[in-house]
């Protein structure tokens, strides 16, 4: 038997694959099978009701694609009373993505979750615009990073995770400050902001001028911040960033990731998570592992390895 089971932030995944905020929903239940998954994210909500960006919100890349949804969110009442009770017929853990413009505000709502059964873990979409530092994103800097952690944990016992931004210049001191205020593990991370233009038109191919960059394209960059997170903390990295075969997960998890969430991917084949599951056991049944959790950060990163060894 090949074990894929993983332990993030005191949640055990059955193996360590899962769906990336915003990019996963009920609607998918005719396509995936989600006791399949690792775990299941739900699309971010916040407590007050949102309309999100104007249109359009989406728009195609050479390798990839650009979004500004905007965090519409139909608040959290209602994903309370509705959406929660329809994960509960699920075996894997639910986790819940949530946003807020303050930083109390996003105690407040992890307070709440954490009554609420079926709610397995909540995840920090730290990315999103702070009214309190004239609209930087709280992702973009260690101390707001620390302001909205050290609040939030001290609202909920539940495993905290933190979505990083690969927007900040120094992910890795952001990574430990959500590290050092108790977060229990940190995705990295969220989309790289970017601007595409129709030459056309002469304007912005997105309602919103600019927007988060996804995909393959991104990879690369991904995996690089997930290796340099994962040295330097102590609790898991969760991997995400252009993820859409088995072979990209197993680069993020020989970088350190102990698990990874897919996005892009699963609009382009529905089925990608599930197919990502069985060609991870397919590929430890070929290489002769056991535990897939071997392979987390087992990256041979000496010179050496990397350039070949001197005659």
């Amino acid at each position: 038997m090949i074990d894929l089971s993983v332990n993030i932030g005191g949640l055990r995944l059955k193996n360590p694959v899962m769906p990336a905020s915003g990019t996963f929903a009920e609607e998918l239940t005719h396509l995936l099978d989600f006791n399949n998954l690792g775990a299941l994210v739900t699309k971010t909500i916040t407590s007050e009701k949102r309309t999100g960006n104007p249109m359009p919100r989406v728009c195609e890349l050479a390798d990839g694609m650009m979004n500004a949804i905007g965090i519409p969110s139909k608040g959290a009442d209602l994903f309370i009373e509705k959406v929660v009770p329809f994960y509960r017929n699920f075996d894997s853990p639910l986790i819940v993505s949530i946003s807020a413009p303050t930083a109390q505000g996003f105690a407040e709502l992890a307070a709440r979750l954490s009554d609420v059964p079926g709610v397995a873990g909540i995840e920090a979409n730290i990315s999103c615009p702070n009214i309190e530092a004239h609209g930087a994103s709280f992702g973009m800097h260690a101390d707001t990073t620390r302001q909205v952690i050290k609040l939030m944990r001290a609202s909920t016992s539940l495993p905290l995770w933190v979505k990083l931004t690969p927007n900040a210049g120094e992910i890795v001191d952001i990574a430990l400050s959500a590290q050092d205020e108790g977060a229990d593990a940190v995705v990295v991370g969220n989309t790289l902001l970017g601007l595409s233009i129709d030459i056309e038109k002469g304007r912005a191919r997105l309602g919103n001028f600019m927007g988060g960059i996804s995909g393959a394209m991104i990879k690369p960059l991904m995996v690089r911040l997930t290796y340099q997170c994962a040295k330097a903390l102590q609790i898991p990295v969760i991997g995400c960033g252009g993820i859409a075969t088995a072979d990209d997960a197993l680069e993020f998890i020989y970088a350190g990731a102990s698990a990874v969430q897919v996005g892009t991917a699963t609009f382009i084949h529905p089925k990608t998570m599930n197919l990502m599951v069985n060609e991870l056991e397919v590929y430890c049944r070929r290489k002769g592992i056991s535990h897939l959790s071997a392979l987390v950060g087992s990256l041979d990163d000496s010179p050496a390895a990397a350039f070949g060894a001197l005659p």
